[in-house]
C-alpha cells in the first residue's frame, strides 16, 4: 500500500513536452493533458473512476455522453466516467486531470 503521508510536488513548467503526463507514481491518478488547437481525444470511458478536470489554458470542448460542455481557461468539472468522454481544444490548452477510484 503506498505511503499516503508522503508528500509528492510537481511542477508543470518542469514537465518535459508531451501530450499527457502522469504525475505522482501513487494514486488517484493525475494527468497533465496538452492539446494542440484543433486536436481531438476520440470517444472512450474511464469505468468505476470519478474525474476532475481542470483547464489550466485554452479553451476545451467536453464531449460527456449526450452532453457537451465548453470550459475556459480556470473552469474544473467534475464528472463519472462510466460514459462516453470525449475532447475537442478549440486553442491550444492544458489541463489537469484527477482520475479518482468511484465510491
Amino acid at each position: 500500500m503506498p505511503d499516503t503521508d508522503a508528500t509528492e510536488h510537481v511542477s508543470l513548467d518542469n514537465l518535459a513536452e508531451g501530450s499527457r503526463q502522469s504525475l505522482f507514481e501513487a494514486g488517484p491518478r493525475t494527468v497533465r493533458l496538452a492539446l494542440d488547437a484543433g486536436e481531438d481525444v476520440p470517444a472512450h470511458r474511464h469505468s468505476d473512476r470519478n474525474i476532475v478536470c481542470h483547464l489550466v489554458a485554452g479553451e476545451l470542448v467536453l464531449g460527456l455522453g449526450s452532453e457537451t460542455v465548453a470550459l475556459s481557461a480556470g473552469e474544473v468539472v467534475r464528472f463519472d466516467g462510466d460514459q462516453d468522454i470525449s475532447l475537442r481544444a478549440e486553442t491550444d490548452c492544458e489541463a489537469l486531470l484527477v482520475l479518482s477510484p468511484a465510491v
